[in-house]
């Protein structure tokens, strides 16, 4: 067995412990990265062009409008590390404005992403340095030498709903932690979501055409593939939720009835009308949001809203 496969054994592993520890759990959950196979990719891109998702579109508008204001800001020989990045599609605006990258750093837990995203790059910015890393982004201990190498600016690229699926307070622990594997002084331009009339956000994840409901229960079938288990994912609904108290979108998926499904020669128990929780998207209005980042010592430089005032991206500097 090779290095790459010995690693992919150990990582299913861990992610198989980590599914049946959250399902046990009393609330049961499922991390939302498990939501990210190759045929989750694929729905969530649908999702991203449904007219009642507007994260994507409002996001984009703020990319093409200010992205020589964030490149100046950011300055010459930056080093863009993403978390998260997938396509890697928002990084683009940026990327082709700023003035000498030293280097672009995705990281993602599918190799396919990674390694299509490579591709795309070297077709595109054939003179940029890329150095991916095949990971989850949440459980790295350390980035690729050529971090801690760089004397210039270290930026965090975190676009999108990425660091809204993060409780504020793991957000925050999340954030500090690259802010130390990057030597305790780095940049973040930060993509959040507003808060908004509660409808809106209901239509957003839990569209018309039933994109979203089937991104969701696929991630059944994704636990079926790969992890050994036995849901049947006609027997659940999609549900998305607003949670007005927490200040986030939740979404479910429901049990329509009593029954134990087995995991890895486990059996989770679910109660008809039981959910399993899959993501969460809080929301912020600005204070709120500079306020955390403030708390982990990171000051506000600017940030840029879409014209219709629904999304917001945020750029920090470490104190």
């Amino acid at each position: 067995m090779n290095e790459q496969m010995m690693n992919q054994t150990q990582s299913q592993s861990l992610f198989l412990k980590e599914i049946l520890s959250s399902l046990s759990e009393p609330q049961k959950k499922i991390s939302p990265k498990f939501l990210y196979d190759q045929k989750g990719s694929e729905l969530y891109q649908r999702i991203c062009d449904l007219q009642e998702y507007y994260l994507t579109r409002a996001e984009n508008k703020i990319l093409k409008t200010y992205a020589h204001e964030m490149s100046r800001l950011i300055g010459p020989n930056s080093l863009i590390i993403e978390p998260g990045s997938g396509g890697a599609d928002k990084v683009m605006h940026l990327l082709l404005r700023l003035n000498r990258v030293r280097a672009y750093i995705p990281i993602d837990i599918s190799m396919t992403s990674v390694q299509s995203l490579v591709k795309n790059f070297y077709q595109r910015l054939p003179k940029l340095e890329v150095v991916p890393l095949v990971a989850d982004f949440t459980q790295i201990l350390s980035l690729p030498q050529i971090v801690s190498e760089h004397s210039g600016k270290k930026v965090i690229f975190i676009p999108g709903s990425t660091a809204g699926n993060f409780p504020p307070e793991e957000m925050k622990k999340l954030f500090k932690h690259y802010i130390d594997m990057c030597g305790g002084e780095a940049a973040f331009l930060v993509g959040i979501d507003l808060k908004k009339d509660p409808n809106l956000l209901q239509l957003a994840y839990d569209d018309s055409e039933g994109v979203t409901a089937a991104f969701n229960l696929n991630l059944l079938s994704r636990l079926n593939r790969d992890f050994r288990a036995k849901f049947n994912p006609s027997e659940f609904y999609h549900q998305a939720r607003y949670n007005g108290d927490e200040g986030r979108v939740e979404m479910h998926l429901v049990s329509k009835i009593d029954q134990a499904v087995n995991i890895d020669d486990q059996e989770i128990h679910l109660r008809k009308g039981e959910s399993i929780h899959t993501e969460s998207s809080y929301k912020y209005n600005i204070d709120e949001f500079c306020q955390h980042c403030g708390e982990i010592n990171l000051r506000l430089r600017k940030y840029w809203k879409d014209p219709e005032q629904l999304f917001c991206m945020y750029y920090f500097e470490t104190v």
